[in-house]
């Protein structure tokens, strides 16, 4: 899958804007300007697009792992981060679960409200080592359709706090 296809369905999961896009790019150490961006989101017909660099993905999703939970511990060892030789769908789906604190019964709901059903014992073959027996390759199809349960994932879930959220300050 196209490194702009995925920033452009996670911009629409997340609704995110391009504030607090560009913020996650520099807060990765990328110094890019909305131009930049704004090529990014572009189709490859449109005139002024620009290919997203495998880097430049995962300095994203990086941004995105930190604004969603927060900056690494202090004390906790740091060391920078691998330079990306090539960001495959299994990292994506890796660095996704993560930044949405998914767990196994989450990625298979998100699953469900994309009108596709996946075992966790499935799911578990994504987030292997390339050398271990039961590794599983994540297809283009799969991480697409990965989007688009998760911006409906989100949605019910907003919609469900909001829900809660709103029986407790009726509650006496």
């Amino acid at each position: 899958m196209d490194n702009n296809d995925v920033l452009r369905k996670l911009r629409f999961a997340a609704k995110l804007n391009d504030k607090s896009m560009l913020a996650m790019v520099h807060a990765a150490g990328i110094p890019i300007d909305k131009s930049v961006l704004d090529a990014w989101f572009k189709r490859e017909e449109e005139p002024g697009y620009a290919r997203m660099p495998d880097a430049a993905l995962c300095a994203i999703l990086d941004g995105f792992i930190e604004r969603e939970r927060g900056p690494a511990k202090e004390n906790a060892q740091v060391s920078s981060p691998p330079t990306v030789q090539h960001l495959d769908n299994n990292l994506i789906l890796r660095k996704l679960k993560i930044a949405f604190a998914l767990k196994d019964e989450d990625m298979a709901a998100v699953m469900a409200c994309a009108g596709s059903q996946v075992s966790t014992t499935e799911l578990s073959a994504f987030f292997r080592r390339k050398n271990q027996r039961n590794y599983r390759p994540c297809m283009d199809q799969f991480l697409r359709v990965f989007l688009t349960g998760l911006a409906r994932f989100l949605e019910q879930k907003k919609a469900h706090s909001g829900a809660s959220q709103a029986q407790e300050g009726k509650a006496p």
